[in-house]
């Protein structure tokens, strides 16, 4: 892989946390603008906020006000461009659990080439709206999260760093997820990781398909706007934090539909016996255990669900997923949702947010039934990445979601 060093944008110290803001598509607008502060990045990764009403994201006067924010905020001193190219070191912590990344410039090329390996589809409409704004900023404002197979040595060399030195920033942000972020201005250490990641046969899309996506294709729109393109100009890199594949820990994506498809509560468990146990469980939350094992709530009661043998493929990579189990035996075969992608009558539920989420939404009347899934792993992720697979739609949740402004990649 062929990473490189940069000169990162960020806050100074002080002013980490007040800037660091969750990332653009975690939050809706109204959301965003009751959360944002004075010096939030969130004016520039969701400028429709600074508009009364709020504006619509994909107007014109937002994408300017997005590069009037960034400028004011390097005006300010809110960002300051550091002196020389380094790595970073970003570590996270939820429940206990800490997950130590690089912060690096990941190469257009080994996105083109397919050496980042994918294993979600995009939407050229999302991805059009990120190309936007990486284009207007000459910048990657926010980055994207990859993972990659272990190394040994990496490994020490971020834990001796970490050990030995003070982080730049520390905080803890409002959602109670801990953020420490280091400098590694050490120039042998640095050549020494550049080194290391040439010998990594890949690298994997954890989260942020489309900012990888359209961060690529800024990139390759660059390079064909310059007649003396040479290869090692700055927009052929876009931002990325790097984690080692153990330290990641994928969490549920759940499941809730709106109808039945004209089956009564009676008949739609009838239904279900023919491809599933259904046994049961009363009020109390379930959650599920294993593998083809769900729950489902309906009707004032949660069910565990588990898929009979010869009902799914455990030796596909894709045909293993419980999501697939699931879209297969349910929501194709008996609901009848069509593509789930742009199906009304489905949404989609990270499990941050915990299955007494789903319940709320079927009792308050909103939805019909939910389903809480069994997470897939990071194997399985590489697996099917690895085979040029493609996973179903809201497959996998990662969690804690990187921190947007702690650092900025600029393009020139």
């Amino acid at each position: 892989m062929k990473i490189k060093p940069f000169r990162g944008v960020r806050p100074p110290k002080e002013l980490a946390a007040e800037v660091a803001s969750r990332p653009y598509d975690v939050l809706n607008s109204v959301e965003a603008k009751a959360e944002a502060g004075e010096k939030s990045l969130l004016h520039i990764i969701k400028p429709e906020i600074d508009f009364d009403p709020i504006a619509d994201e994909h107007s014109q006067a937002v994408y300017d006000k997005a590069v009037e924010n960034f400028k004011l905020w390097q005006d300010r001193g809110w960002l300051r461009t550091d002196d020389k190219e380094m790595y970073y070191i970003y570590a996270q912590t939820m429940d206990g659990r800490t997950q130590y990344g690089l912060v690096a410039a990941a190469n257009v090329d080994d996105y083109m080439t397919g050496k980042i390996k994918k294993h979600e589809l995009t939407r050229k409409d999302k991805e059009d709206d990120r190309m936007i704004h990486v284009r207007n900023q000459n910048a990657n404002i926010e980055p994207v999260f990859f993972a990659y197979p272990d190394v040994d040595e990496m490994n020490k060399i971020v834990a001796d760093f970490v050990a030995n030195n003070a982080p730049e920033y520390d905080f803890t942000a409002a959602d109670g997820f801990g953020h420490k972020f280091w400098v590694i201005r050490d120039d042998k250490i640095n050549a020494r990781i550049t080194e290391i990641f040439r010998d990594i046969p890949a690298m994997y899309v954890a989260d942020g398909h489309h900012r990888t996506a359209a961060a690529a294709r800024v990139g390759a729109e660059k390079r064909a706007q310059n007649p003396n393109h040479t290869g090692t100009e700055e927009y052929n890199y876009f931002l990325a934090v790097i984690f080692p594949e153990s330290q990641l820990k994928v969490i549920d994506y759940n499941r809730v539909v709106k109808d039945l498809n004209g089956l009564s509560p009676e008949q739609f468990l009838a239904e279900l016996e023919k491809s599933f146990e259904v046994k049961e469980m009363g009020t109390e939350i379930y959650k599920p255990t294993k593998l083809h094992n769900f729950g489902m709530y309906l009707n004032g009661k949660w069910y565990s669900l588990t898929a009979r043998p010869g009902t799914y493929n455990d030796n596909d990579p894709i045909g293993v997923l419980d999501v697939t189990v699931l879209s297969n035996l349910v929501f194709d075969k008996i609901l009848n949702l069509g593509d789930l992608r742009t199906s009304k009558r489905i949404d989609f539920v990270g499990g941050i947010r915990g299955l007494a989420e789903l319940q709320k939404r079927v009792d308050s009347g909103e939805m019909v039934a939910a389903f809480a899934l069994y997470p897939v792993t990071m194997r399985q992720i590489i697996d099917i990445a690895d085979t040029g697979n493609i996973m179903p739609p809201k497959t996998t949740w990662f969690e804690p979601k990187l921190r947007s402004g702690l650092v900025i990649h600029k393009l020139s």
